[in-house]
């Protein structure tokens, strides 16, 4: 199955470049798995992202997301199914990640389903210091949790999306979705 692996977010927005820095390690990581393009760096939503998606029977996005009372490093997986909306699969200009996804189906595109569509959102804390650095909350969870969504990855990656418990959140606790 071909499968797209993106990173969303700034990279000199502080914590907001997490989805970022984890599909640039990941690109290295995964550089032998057959069938998986990276685009590292996503900042797009909406339409924008139906030209990036199209072709691929899988998609990978790797995001961020801050709730209220969330605790930094944690971090939660879901596939489009569940989706409502996050910081950067939507734009207040333009349309929201569920209706993208159905409007470039009904025009014919060739999309993955949203069962093939895997999203992991780390929480974050900072999303206003302009830094290429995040923060140290973020900075001192990420082996730990970079290592445990790569794992996930992997077994995404090397069986059917159906045998994958998406849906629900890899951690305690509601993501705020």
């Amino acid at each position: 199955m071909s499968t797209l692996l993106v990173g969303m977010g700034n990279p000199i927005l502080c914590d907001d470049a997490v989805g970022i820095r984890l599909a640039r390690d990941f690109q290295r990581q995964l550089r032998h798995h057959p069938n998986l393009d990276v685009i590292d760096e996503c900042s797009v939503g909406g339409l924008n992202l139906l030209d990036l998606f199209a072709g691929y029977q899988r998609v990978i996005i790797l995001d961020s997301f801050q709730t209220t009372g969330g605790i930094p490093g944690e971090w939660y997986f879901f596939t489009a199914e569940a989706l409502r909306e996050t910081f950067h699969l939507t734009n207040i200009h333009d349309a929201n990640f569920s209706t993208a996804l159905e409007l470039g189906r009904r025009m014919g595109m060739e999309l993955p389903d949203p069962e093939n569509i895997l999203i992991f959102a780390v929480e974050i804390q900072d999303t206003r210091t302009f830094s290429e650095q995040m923060s140290d909350a973020l900075e001192q969870g990420y082996p730990r949790y970079s290592s445990e969504i790569l794992e996930e990855i992997k077994v995404f990656l090397a069986n059917d999306a159906a045998q994958i418990n998406a849906g629900t959140q890899r951690r305690e606790g509601s993501p705020g979705l």
